[in-house]
């Protein structure tokens, strides 16, 4: 397939500690991303987490999204739940209301919602929880008008979909830790570099079955995922940082 034809950005899930544990390197990670994606107290976070992660990003000038999960600190968010489609519009809309406290707070708008965990993949799998949950992603503000929050999904699945279907600015995403199965699904690799660079330049993975998996990118906005609580999650993003800068000069993608 042909390279990603727009201009890449990096993304990376953060403020995922919980009182006095700290979960990642944010403070490294920060001045190297450009999307944040905070979590806001289902999952993982805590009210001076939120605070203290929404005031750094501000200070490096980076974009702000919700980063909702499942209600399961004991297990960060990663193990399935059976919730009514009401359950599920209505814990993401207060975790994102949680989150635009600490935005409000700070005069900086809501920029994008990521949902975590296994609520990510039980929305790429089932279109109709996908549609409970955006149901809960409000309308932004644009001067006097008003506009839709964009949701980070998986292209060419029910991410993408319900999306489109509901009017939701749909934001492609890579990525830069995790490798693929043919069926969607990712856990961390060893090979960072390699697997990043099949994604740029021929929109497309090798699985760990041997397969070659096509990302139907299309022209989508398109972000590129690290995870704060990766081994190595510095030197992943530093790595990925170089890479994307390289691919979005090389293009002029600026």
């Amino acid at each position: 397939m042909a390279p990603i034809q727009q201009k890449v950005f990096i993304n990376v899930d953060l403020g995922e500690g919980y009182g006095n544990f700290k979960c990642g390197p944010d403070d490294e990670l920060i001045p190297l991303i450009d999307h944040a994606n905070v979590a806001c107290g289902f999952h993982a976070g805590d009210p001076l987490i939120m605070a203290e992660t929404v005031k750094t990003c501000k200070q490096h000038g980076i974009a702000i999204g919700a980063h909702p999960g499942l209600p399961d600190i004991q297990g960060f968010g990663r193990r399935e739940m059976k919730l009514s489609a009401e359950e599920l519009t209505a814990l993401t809309r207060y975790q994102i209301g949680a989150l635009k406290a600490f935005l409000d707070a700070e005069d900086v708008p809501l920029h994008h919602v990521k949902p975590h965990g296994v609520l990510y993949g039980m929305m790429y799998r089932d279109p109709e929880v996908c549609r409970a949950v955006y149901l809960g992603v409000p309308k932004g503000k644009l001067l006097f008008l008003q506009q839709r929050t964009p949701v980070f999904g998986l292209a060419g699945t029910h991410h993408e979909t319900v999306a489109k279907d509901l009017g939701l600015p749909f934001v492609a995403e890579l990525y830069g830790d995790v490798k693929y199965t043919s069926s969607g699904t990712a856990w961390t690799p060893e090979e960072t570099k390699a697997h990043i660079a099949s994604q740029l330049n021929h929109s497309s993975v090798t699985a760990v079955t041997g397969e070659t998996v096509e990302l139907p990118i299309g022209d989508h906005e398109v972000s590129l995922c690290c995870h704060s609580d990766s081994p190595g999650a510095v030197e992943i993003v530093q790595a990925a940082r170089q890479m994307v800068d390289d691919f979005n000069k090389s293009r002029n993608y600026v």
